[in-house]
């Protein structure tokens, strides 16, 4: 008989969440992280007063109650609305794009003036080619050039020409003065951080910590009857059909001995010079007092296996290789693949903590 019902392997959302329901029904765990903290890339600390958010800003929002009042049950929520500011070579944009950021495009006052503007500056392909002349069709020269062009080549490392259309759907275009980011009727900020969310879901549960799966892939498999995986999916078959594509961040933090650095959580920087993609002034988040600021400029660069990966790159051709490594597992029936990297999709933390209740729910059925 094994020691454990179950291994998990990362202690991130997905991991955290499937090991707090399995305790619940009684089943031994093991959580192993090969970080020197829980909580994955939510993780926050305190920082003499201020909560920072270690590998960058996190908002939790969904428009459905249950999971607002499973993570609030945890630990209670601060309501926060995500209001960014796009800088653009030093002009200042409200984002989402809205009414505000139509009057400082072009001084219009009703949403009559700004449909006709929006209307004027676009071009219209009848097939768009690439994400550029998607952009184009859909939002306009202006946007397109002010707001969208150089923060996305930024965040892909590629021209917007060399980006497929899919990627850019749609535009979300408000005629409203509203520059709530999100749509979601909940948004919130757990109170002092995420690692708190995180320590209520491992309460109890043995975790350990600075454990790379890998080295000890066999020893640590044989502690368990099943195995949750959260890490990259063809790392776990050792990239035998090929290397899918990630998208990474780097952070560089500064302390500054002003209360206030930017006035507000998040500002992106839009324009293809300036090299990072936007900044994060941690206190704004939850109003933390202090007489001195810290700031986190983040720049989106390309993976390699020595850097974590943070974004999957949903294009067809990574598409494809997955769905390949997703007919390997059929041989791995007592693997569990989950989180943005295992199941290798972009998930929002409300839609990974929904997933991860809907496995729990088919293997505790």
């Amino acid at each position: 008989m094994k020691k454990y019902d179950y291994l998990i392997v990362g202690s991130g959302l997905f991991g955290s969440v499937f090991a707090y329901e399995a305790n619940k029904r009684g089943k031994k765990v093991l959580v192993i992280d090969k970080r020197d903290h829980i909580g994955g890339n939510c993780y926050t600390k305190n920082e003499d007063g201020i909560v920072v958010h270690v590998y960058g800003a996190h908002i939790f929002h969904t428009s459905k109650l249950d999971t607002w009042d499973y993570v609030n049950n945890l630990t209670p929520f601060k309501p926060f609305i995500n209001s960014p500011i796009a800088n653009y070579k030093g002009e200042l944009y409200n984002l989402p794009f809205n009414m505000n950021t139509f009057y400082q495009l072009w001084k219009v006052k009703t949403p009559q003036e700004a449909l006709e503007k929006i209307q004027s500056t676009r071009v219209d392909y009848k097939d768009p080619k690439n994400l550029e002349e998607q952009a184009l069709k859909l939002a306009g020269k202006d946007i397109y050039e002010k707001l969208i062009k150089g923060y996305t080549e930024k965040q892909w490392g590629r021209d917007c020409k060399d980006l497929p259309s899919f990627i850019i759907k749609r535009v979300p275009l408000r005629m409203t003065f509203d520059n709530n980011y999100f749509n979601d009727t909940y948004q919130g900020i757990p109170f002092g951080g995420y690692t708190k969310l995180f320590e209520a879901l491992l309460k109890d549960i043995e975790v350990r910590l600075n454990i790379d799966y890998f080295s000890n892939k066999e020893e640590l498999d044989s502690l368990a009857d099943k195995i949750v995986y959260t890490g990259p999916i063809d790392a776990f078959f050792n990239y035998s059909l090929g290397k899918l594509e990630y998208r990474t961040v780097e952070f560089k933090n500064e302390r500054h001995n002003i209360e206030s650095y930017q006035g507000n959580a998040v500002v992106n920087y839009t324009d293809r010079e300036t090299p990072w993609t936007r900044i994060i002034e941690h206190k704004h988040f939850e109003g933390n007092i202090t007489d001195f600021t810290i700031i986190s400029k983040e720049y989106s660069i390309a993976w390699d296996e020595s850097k974590e990966p943070y974004y999957p790159v949903n294009d067809e051709k990574n598409s494809t290789l997955f769905n390949k490594y997703l007919e390997l597992t059929k041989d791995t029936p007592n693997v569990i693949f989950g989180g943005r990297l295992g199941q290798y999709k972009y998930y929002n933390m409300d839609q990974v903590i929904e997933v991860a209740l809907d496995v729990v729910n088919k293997e505790f059925r």
